[in-house]
């Protein structure tokens, strides 16, 4: 791992959790919500061969808000495996109907969630911290299964029979405050709470500079989501256009 810390890894004082934040609309307002909700933050990003490394330029950024204890950046190259058009050269569909049920799209990232979920765990018990927050969102997103409630449930119960903080009697908790949220929900929450969104990234295909496609699943229900709230994208401002 390697990041950047104003005040190094050791705990501060008070309840502290570890957030993955991939730079996205959903993982800056989890971020927010955890500081609103007290926690000093332990931030987790990850380098794994994504063809939009661009969100941890906006991870980054993110993460120098106050309550950020540490950001740290873990390495693991996905491309060997393949199997998603994120970590290949297969084409990201584009103009998909997001209304209408479609099989799995080919931007899902094999056990994604559960790799980046593993990580985040073994770091929050050599911190001993029991709290761990994912912006997963099961309303408008793009189908992927590790996004599910069931998932995660499934996840922590796991997490609490294979730790040792956790059979000695400190389990963890897996946050997913977005989870049952629209994305019109996840913005209006984000806005209350200060959330610049012209700092994060949704793009799945970005051209040069972070340059959102507009067309991928992630642009639409992003567009969508501020169209619905009402307000422009200060994203899409940013390039010159208030929609996606």
């Amino acid at each position: 791992m390697s990041g950047r810390s104003g005040t190094g890894t050791r705990l501060m004082a008070g309840r502290n959790a570890v957030i993955l934040l991939s730079g996205g609309l959903d993982s800056a307002t989890v971020l927010a919500m955890a500081r609103q909700q007290g926690f000093g933050v332990y931030a987790m990003s990850f380098a794994y061969g994504q063809r939009h490394a661009h969100e941890l330029d906006c991870a980054r950024r993110l993460a120098l808000q106050p309550g950020v204890i540490h950001h740290s950046v873990v390495n693991i190259d996905l491309r060997g495996i393949g199997g998603s058009a994120l970590t290949t050269t297969q084409e990201v569909p584009k103009d998909r109907n997001l209304d209408q049920e479609q099989a799995i799209p080919v931007t899902y990232v094999p056990a994604r969630n559960t790799i980046f979920l593993s990580f985040a765990l073994a770091w929050a018990e050599v911190l001993e911290v029991s709290d761990l927050f994912i912006g997963v969102n099961a309303l408008d997103y793009s189908g992927y299964p590790d996004c599910r409630p069931e998932y995660l449930s499934a996840f922590e119960r796991m997490a609490n029979l294979a730790t040792r903080r956790a059979v000695e009697g400190a389990p963890l908790t897996l946050h997913a405050p977005l989870l049952n949220l629209t994305k019109a929900d996840i913005i209006r929450q984000g806005l209350v709470l200060g959330v610049d969104y012209g700092l994060t990234t949704s793009c799945y295909d970005p051209g040069p500079e972070g340059k959102p496609c507009g067309h991928c699943d992630a642009c639409l229900l992003r567009a969508r989501g501020f169209a619905q709230v009402g307000v422009p994208d200060p994203l899409m401002v940013r390039y010159g256009s208030v929609t996606a």
